[in-house]
């Protein structure tokens, strides 16, 4: 059961889903459930997307990283600041396709009270700016900016 389940380190998504393995051996979908996570002890994750780096991308942030350190005295190394900020989406989009709404069979729509049956926004979503510096000392508090404010070297 465990093949079925977890993907092989050599041939990458060849795992089965619940449903497939329910299949495959005649047990119930529910009984292959239990049996991946109480019996194999397994946890189902979420894939997140990030960034695939080649071996040359690592080769060029290695010379770039050792050509900056050649470039600065060892003591002024522990004064280089590298500052970055990012923009976090508080209010993201929302998909309505699983917010219902349950009223007694018989009634009519036009007799539910508007608010229920409304889902308002905003024209622009709300978001965060989170800035932050570090240094081979230390690194800075993280700063928080709010849409629509503006920042400059002050």
């Amino acid at each position: 059961m465990g093949d079925l389940v977890l993907s092989q380190e050599d041939k990458p998504k060849t795992h089965r889903l619940t449903r497939q393995i329910s299949r495959e051996t005649n047990i119930h979908c529910s009984s292959v459930h239990r049996i991946i996570h109480f019996d194999l002890q397994l946890k189902c994750l979420k894939r997140r997307r990030a960034q695939q780096l080649s071996e040359a991308n690592r080769v060029a942030r290695l010379t770039r990283c050792k050509q900056l350190l050649k470039r600065y005295d060892n003591s002024a190394v522990d004064f280089i600041w590298f500052a970055d900020d990012k923009v976090f989406t508080v209010e993201p989009p929302f998909t309505s396709q699983n917010d219902r709404v349950y009223a007694p069979v018989g009634t009519k729509k036009q007799f539910i009270q508007p608010s229920r049956l409304l889902r308002t926004r905003s024209t622009f979503s709300k978001s965060v700016m989170v800035s932050v510096a570090v240094s081979k000392m230390s690194a800075t508090e993280l700063m928080f900016v709010d849409f629509g404010v503006k920042v400059n070297n002050q």
